[in-house]
């Protein structure tokens, strides 16, 4: 589990998230929803620690990762896995290559052990034998999965997505999401995902918060979505005139 306690973020003067207390819970996918410039980066950012906050703390676990210095937060660090909005792949790397970058860096598994560890991380993202591919030859869903298998090569207690489904048709994201929430279940991991899909937010979104002008205005899961009367939700998540009737059908039918 992730918790944060009463994060507040300002930059030259302006502040950016205000008062901002919320849990992640490990085994469900946790999405931080809201539009351009609610402070969902921002947020994220100050999570990992990328971002130093101005007051508040950040729990990994029981520890608290805003008190640690630089070594200290190695180890937690060590235990983050990064799904890139555009999977951040290596191109001049192949598939195999790409996916033990992380192994080469941080481990001494033997080179028999990385390459096991590999084949395991395609064969989850259903892309068993792609190992030799490469990367500039990928369809946008493919390299999406390169890039959920490189996140897990780690085996991490934590997984954070930047907008995992940017960019993809709505058939390939929709299989990304159930596999993003396949892994975060049979891997027990506590899973982050930034995100402006809102099939996202109806399919997988266990564990919701939604940040408006800073501010986490409201939270909640999939379902309660439907029902909440909250102004800004609502006008968020269903933009259109199209969801809103559709959203008005399916409460009249309850």
């Amino acid at each position: 589990m992730i918790r944060i306690e009463n994060i507040c973020k300002s930059f030259d003067g302006t502040q950016v998230l205000f008062d901002i207390s919320a849990s992640f819970e490990r085994g469900k996918t946790n999405l931080i929803i809201g539009k351009s410039g609610s402070g969902k980066t921002v947020l994220v950012k100050t999570i990992i620690g990328l971002l130093p906050v101005d007051s508040g703390n950040v729990f990994y676990g029981d520890d608290n990762f805003t008190e640690m210095n630089f070594k200290q937060r190695k180890h937690i660090r060590m235990q983050i896995g990064m799904l890139f909005q555009g999977g951040a792949l290596f191109d001049s790397l192949n598939v195999e290559k790409n996916i033990m970058f992380p192994l080469q860096m941080f481990t001494n598994l033997t080179l028999k052990e990385k390459l096991a560890r590999v084949d395991e991380c395609l064969d989850r993202v259903n892309l068993a034998g792609a190992n030799k591919r490469n990367t500039g030859e990928l369809s946008g869903g493919m390299r999406k999965r390169v890039g959920i298998a490189r996140a897990i090569v780690m085996r991490p207690k934590y997984l954070f997505c930047d907008e995992p489904n940017s960019g993809l048709d709505p058939k390939t994201a929709l299989v990304i999401d159930q596999l993003i929430k396949e892994i975060t279940i049979d891997y027990d991991i506590t899973t982050i995902i930034n995100t402006h899909d809102m099939n996202s937010v109806m399919e997988i979104g266990e564990n919701i918060i939604f940040l408006h002008n800073g501010h986490c205005a409201w939270r909640g899961n999939r379902k309660e979505v439907l029902r909440s009367d909250h102004e800004e939700l609502e006008s968020f998540i269903f933009a259109s005139d199209f969801l809103k009737k559709a959203r008005a059908a399916i409460l009249a039918e309850k």
